[in-house]
């Protein structure tokens, strides 16, 4: 039995953990579908559009977040009083393989060999453009376009034997689609 108080921290700990602090953007949705965004309290206007509408949602997430390398709380109050709030993470980098450090020489019979692979594409829309669309049996992830259409293509090579259908499943708007692969 442990009879004694748990250590708190104080500020001159070298290990305490500062807090995490994220921009918060407001996005506030008027009748007409304009959109109006402010970044902790500062407004974010158009550069390329004249305004902001519900279609370009997904364009002004990725202004806002250069491209999704900065995470940020997006607040989305809409004009009949609802209100949505979630963060929007940063992609994760996509890294190449590492080159070998000695490549071996190609030989012919070698570059006969590659395999190409068997592809299917598979699409379904209802998400929210810009939004992380997982694809399952998770096989990989995918990005959704500007109009909110998602696109991934799956290796069947490298699926189970038996996987007839591929789920999409979107992870800010709960969109989840099933497709059969042909």
């Amino acid at each position: 039995m442990n009879l004694t108080s748990p250590r708190r921290s104080t500020p001159n700990d070298e290990d305490a953990i500062a807090p995490v602090e994220l921009p918060h953007v407001l996005v506030t949705v008027a009748e007409d579908g304009t959109l109006t965004a402010t970044v902790d309290g500062t407004p974010f206007e158009a550069q390329e559009t004249t305004e902001w509408t519900r279609a370009t949602f997904g364009t002004l997430m990725d202004a806002i977040t250069k491209d999704r390398t900065i995470a940020v709380r997006v607040e989305v109050r809409e004009s009949d009083g609802s209100v949505f709030t979630d963060i929007l993470r940063t992609r994760k980098p996509r890294r190449a393989a590492a080159p070998p450090e000695t490549p071996a020489p190609e030989s012919r019979r070698s570059r006969h060999a590659r395999r190409m692979p068997r592809l299917a594409e598979v699409t379904a829309g209802g998400f929210v453009p810009g939004e992380d669309v997982a694809v399952a049996t998770i096989v990989s992830h995918t990005d959704v376009t500007g109009t909110g259409e998602a696109r991934a293509l799956i290796d069947l090579d490298e699926l189970p034997d038996g996987t007839h259908e591929v789920i999409l499943f979107g992870h800010i708007s709960g969109t989840l689609a099933v497709r059969r692969l042909t």
